[in-house]
């Protein structure tokens, strides 16, 4: 599967966003690659507990194949140490969404951080991406929507700057299909993805089986299944919540580390911010192509418009 010969990339941590507001000023991480111009842009949400220092394998890789990569720290960080006593812990969910837009809108200081950046930038094509917690995040700037308690649609919190989005091990629709716990404790994660109809790609484990759901692994198929739309799904077989490992090498919370799905991750959301931003289609035909099926024993893609 043919994609874009990498090239050096540079990172700057952490650039500082005050945020009065949040009551933790705003940490960022930019990586992008040292030449180039007209760069796309990718924010990356990051999962439960991870920060800006996460998600190597993805950030790095994006970096060194022609894509500026803003990595936001939340506020469920474990380098910022909250605690369920906190009185922002409950709207947690919230902040985040707020993180992501907050960094579309300082997106000239973060790119000034980088000296000889802010010149090569496309701000014109900007995608979301986002694992697990983060998947969540990113997918309401794409026309996801939180139910209220009584299942109509909540605010929408869509951004129209963002044309693309990449879903990673995201939780899927909410109500019966959540397990008790997670019904009493995590409201939010009751979506409607009927006004998703931003070009995304989905991307779930078969073997993901979560506790925060009655469903199992199929779960998180569906900001697929239910939205509407250009939309893709990879399948990875045998993966588990962490992907084969997205969220750094090594990284204790991967169940099921796997270089092999984790190069398929690579390859195939690369090929698709260029297409989806408008930068080449070979590459995205080819993974196609390649992955159809049965797919390549590693993964299976399948799309739809």
């Amino acid at each position: 599967m043919p994609h874009p010969t990498p090239i050096p990339a540079v990172s700057v941590k952490p650039i500082v966003l005050p945020a009065p507001d949040r009551g933790d000023d705003l940490q960022v991480r930019v990586s992008a690659p040292v030449a180039g111009g007209d760069l796309p842009v990718v924010v990356l949400s990051h999962g439960h507990g991870q920060s800006l220092h996460g998600y190597g394998p993805l950030a790095d890789h994006w970096a060194a194949h022609g894509f500026v990569v803003l990595q936001p720290t939340h506020l469920d960080s474990r380098t910022l140490g909250l605690t369920p006593a906190d009185p922002r812990y409950g709207d947690i969910w919230r902040v985040r969404i707020a993180d992501l837009v907050r960094t579309l809108d300082e997106l000239d200081t973060l790119l000034a951080a980088v000296p000889g950046l802010a010149g090569r930038v496309d701000r014109d094509r900007i995608a979301v991406a986002g694992h697990s917690w983060g998947g969540q995040t990113a997918s309401t700037l794409i026309g996801a929507r939180v139910l209220n308690a009584d299942g109509t649609p909540g605010e929408d919190l869509s951004d129209p700057r963002v044309s693309a989005g990449v879903l990673l091990a995201t939780t899927g629709a909410g109500g019966d299909d959540l397990s008790p716990f997670a019904a009493e404790h995590f409201p939010f994660m009751s979506p409607t993805f009927a006004g998703m109809s931003v070009p995304t790609l989905v991307v779930a484990g078969d073997h993901d089986d979560s506790p925060m759901s009655t469903r199992g692994p199929d779960w998180f198929t569906d900001p697929y299944t239910l939205s509407p739309g250009r939309k893709s799904l990879l399948t990875l077989f045998g993966a588990e919540h962490g992907l084969g490992g997205i969220a750094g090498y090594e990284a204790a919370e991967t169940t099921d580390e796997s270089p092999e799905r984790i190069a398929l991750v690579q390859r195939v959301t690369t090929a698709f911010l260029r297409s989806a931003l408008g930068v080449d289609e070979a590459g995205w035909d080819d993974v196609a192509r390649d992955l159809a099926g049965e797919g390549d024993g590693v993964g299976r893609l399948e799309s739809k418009a």
